[in-house]
């Protein structure tokens, strides 16, 4: 299968810079896949699963919160608020976010501008936990 060149990018750090089959990765709009020779293309992403495929064939889930990715001849870059190999994630801690996100979303009124706030953190913690599985 043909590569594309593949950067992935946070505020802190550089994640991947390298040759890929496939990214698949979720939008605001839904999950993408993108493989090598995809038409230009730029969306901002959304809370989700990540799953990288390198040129080697290997496969690797993440997760990815915020940013965009971008689409240009045979580059790609997805520049991600956060993102994270599921077996770099600490699994205590996600649970622990979880629950006490859980736990502050019981005791908000539905209409309140926190419980939004509190709903994101919710959905960042749960793909957090779905990679590792």
């Amino acid at each position: 299968m043909a590569n594309f060149h593949l950067q992935i990018v946070t505020p802190d750090k550089m994640v991947y810079d390298g040759e890929a089959e496939r990214l698949i990765a979720r939008t605001v709009n839904g999950d993408v896949c993108i493989l090598a020779h995809h038409i230009d293309y730029a969306t901002p992403l959304g809370i989700g699963e990540a799953r990288v495929t390198d040129g080697e064939g290997n496969t690797r889930r993440a997760a990815c919160s915020g940013g965009m990715l971008s689409v240009s001849g045979n580059d790609v870059r997805l520049m991600a608020t956060t993102f994270e190999w599921a077996d770099e994630i600490d699994v205590a801690r996600a649970e622990a976010a979880r629950d006490h996100v859980s736990n502050a979303m019981e005791k908000l009124d539905h209409k309140e501008m926190e419980y939004a706030r509190l709903s994101a953190k919710l959905k960042r913690a749960l793909i957090r936990l779905q990679v590792t599985e």
